[in-house]
């Protein structure tokens, strides 16, 4: 025999598998959700600000009227008056100074705030007989 010739055949075959897949309602969910109010305090800051009022005898003998001056949180209003003697002189006769000073405090503040919480109610799959629906309610002040 002929190495080359074929005396019988050997058929090779395969298997191949196929999946699919369905949709199918398992069950339903329902989400709501409901507003409150929340009455709570607030920490806020206050600014004050008092003047004194100091004034400062001068007395002095000026040839014009000065003018206003700031030097920082100082106010110098200079007051002058007219003086008859032989001649006219203008005196300085007192400064206004005026000095702002600044106080803070924190003060409680009432404010009205709102949050929602949501209400998620699972329900069976439309046709299958009621049952008691289990309610899961998020509620923590943690996560506003």
């Amino acid at each position: 025999m002929d190495k080359n010739e074929h005396t019988g055949f050997l058929p090779i075959t395969e298997e191949r598998a196929s999946v699919s897949k369905e949709r199918h309602v398992s069950g339903r969910v329902r989400v709501s959700t409901r507003t409150e109010t929340v009455e709570s305090r607030l920490p806020v800051d206050l600014t004050e600000t008092e003047v004194d009022v100091v004034r400062v005898p001068v007395d002095r003998r000026i040839d014009a009227a000065p003018e206003v001056v700031t030097q920082g949180d100082l106010t110098i209003i200079p007051v002058v008056e007219e003086r008859l003697v032989v001649t006219r002189e203008l005196y300085l006769r007192e400064e206004i100074h005026v000095r702002r000073v600044e106080r803070r405090e924190t003060a409680e503040v009432p404010v009205t705030t709102r949050r929602q919480t949501a209400i998620v109610e699972r329900l069976p799959p439309e046709g299958d007989a009621p049952s008691t629906p289990r309610h899961s309610q998020k509620d923590s002040t943690d996560d506003l």
